[in-house]
């Protein structure tokens, strides 16, 4: 019960806090924006999904083991 108590208290705290700040809302808001864009967007364009073309385990196994091999040699 204790530490239920503690948590909720931090949690309000921090409620309290964001619920007053007037710059702060839009600075959370671009810093959001930003995160969407670099986890969401640029990982569509820039890391494709090359195991999800793999249908089975093994072919997975295979296929990572034949780029570790290929990248190891000059």
């Amino acid at each position: 019960m204790v530490k239920r108590n503690f948590i909720v208290r931090i949690f309000y705290f921090y409620l309290e806090g964001f619920r007053s700040m007037t710059l702060g809302k839009t600075l959370w808001t671009i810093i959001i924006i930003k995160l969407f864009i670099l986890f969401f967007i640029l990982k569509m364009f820039f890391f494709p999904n090359f195991l999800g073309k793999q249908k089975t385990e093994e072919q997975k196994q295979n296929y990572v083991g034949n780029e570790l091999i290929n990248r190891a040699r000059p």
